[in-house]
């Protein structure tokens, strides 16, 4: 048999097996269709403002679809140069397809989600899905933490025993917090807005209704990429229930500074070593790493093919930036400080579950409809904030511009290691710093 022959014989069964699969999903997804999550969970009805709880059952159909799809990927030749800088390497991005297709196990994290509270509730007309899990501590301070893209809330799942059990991992009874992790409207298990609206101004307003909702009158916030955007929001709104705010991307930058960065000019004169380290990380992120927000900003639809290929989406939600792709990347070459092959590939699979691409891509759309200032700029929060500049986060924010962003800034500190994603690559400095950084806000519960 020629090779030829073979490698269409070979099409042919994976098409037919795929072609199958879907046909099985599809009759599932239609004797569910009057549950817009059926397909992944049992949501019981209940009053708008109830709080459903809520159970992830992703039928094994999905599953085999979804190996079949990365099965039968087309693949491109391989990149023209010998590193990273045309986007995530072919070699790469074939070994993550591979172990994909034949080690990995997403019944795991699905039994790991199963195994904490979950529920849904309605706010402004959305489903919001969260985490909320309590502490056994008397006076644990009440934490919501905001995920971001391409992030879910599987980054906030190494914190919650941290945080919520102190005693057990190197904390004291005080440091007790009461966690909510809330997936954002278009991400994950939450609803799919139809409409435009949903900026982060919203958001933020939607969680002060949620934490209300669930009992908490005083309670802190924090969050990385969209979930910084959302906590600095928080403090801009300055609501009575908000005591404090924690950032690990906070939103520094000086108007000089962003101006010269966004108009390709030579940086300002006199910054200092931290301040001018941080311009050549936001120089080369804004020549050669804002791409995929410009797209989802601008064109999000557009993307259909992430909705597509499973191999698709991995690749686009690997190249966030450089650092993170190469963090993410190495996993797959056995390295796995900070991260494990599973860890990449539970988030990558809930973002192709939930179908949420781009619905999450839309999200985008709705943030720059009505940002006022960009992801980095200045927001003028006025509450109480604690910053943690992580060396590999898109930028290492300095002290110097830390202090005159927030005029409330009770806590900064510079860590050694950890990246974009703190809370999943390095949730042991990521925990310490949270309770450090909001320590002084127990006071005022």
């Amino acid at each position: 048999m020629s090779e030829e022959i073979k490698h269409n014989r070979r099409r042919f069964l994976g098409t037919a097996a795929m072609t199958l699969a879907a046909a099985q999903l599809g009759a599932f997804r239609s004797a569910n269709a009057e549950s817009k999550k059926a397909e992944l969970a049992d949501v019981p009805d209940g009053p708008p403002d109830s709080l459903r709880p809520f159970h992830i059952n992703v039928p094994e159909a999905a599953l085999i679809d979804l190996r079949q799809r990365i099965a039968a990927t087309r693949w491109p030749e391989k990149e023209t140069v010998t590193d990273a800088s045309q986007g995530v390497q072919l070699a790469t991005i074939q070994k993550v397809a591979s172990y994909w297709q034949t080690g990995y196990d997403w019944r795991k994290i699905e039994a790991t989600l199963n195994g904490l509270p979950q529920f849904v509730t309605e706010i402004d007309g959305l489903d919001i899905h969260f985490i909320h899990v309590r502490s056994k501590h008397e006076n644990a301070l009440p934490l919501i933490v905001t995920h971001g893209w391409p992030g879910s809330i599987i980054e906030q799942l190494k914190i919650i025993d941290p945080l919520t059990k102190p005693t057990a991992n190197g904390g004291s009874a005080s440091d007790a917090f009461e966690i909510v992790i809330p997936s954002l409207p278009g991400y994950g298990f939450s609803g799919k807005p139809s409409a435009t609206g949903w900026d982060i101004s919203r958001i933020a307003r939607t969680w002060v209704t949620l934490m209300k909702r669930l009992g908490y009158t005083r309670f802190v916030a924090a969050g990385g990429d969209v979930g910084a955007q959302v906590v600095d929001e928080l403090g801009v709104q300055a609501p009575p229930e908000v005591l404090g705010i924690h950032s690990n991307m906070p939103g520094t930058v000086p108007a000089d500074v962003s101006k010269a960065l966004n108009c390709h000019e030579s940086p300002p004169a006199g910054l200092s070593a931290d301040e001018q380290h941080a311009w050549d990380q936001l120089d080369f992120f804004y020549k050669k790493g804002l791409g995929y927000a410009i797209e989802m900003s601008n064109r999000p639809q557009t993307l259909y093919a992430l909705a597509d290929s499973p191999v698709g989406l991995a690749a686009w939600m690997i190249d966030h930036d450089a650092r993170g792709e190469e963090l993410m990347s190495r996993v797959f070459d056995g390295i796995t400080e900070g991260l494990t092959r599973d860890d990449v590939l539970d988030d990558i699979t809930l973002y192709w579950l939930t179908n949420s691409a781009v619905s999450s891509a839309r999200s985008y759309w709705d943030y720059s409809a009505t940002a006022k200032k960009g992801f980095f700029d200045v927001k003028g929060a006025t509450v109480p904030v604690a910053v943690s500049a992580f060396p590999d986060e898109i930028y290492t924010a300095p002290r110097s511009w830390s202090g005159k962003a927030y005029p409330q800034l009770i806590h900064y500190n510079k860590l050694p290691k950890g990246g974009h994603f703190a809370a999943w690559e390095q949730p042991q400095l990521y925990s310490e710093e949270v309770r450090r950084g909001l320590r002084s806000l127990r006071k005022s519960m």
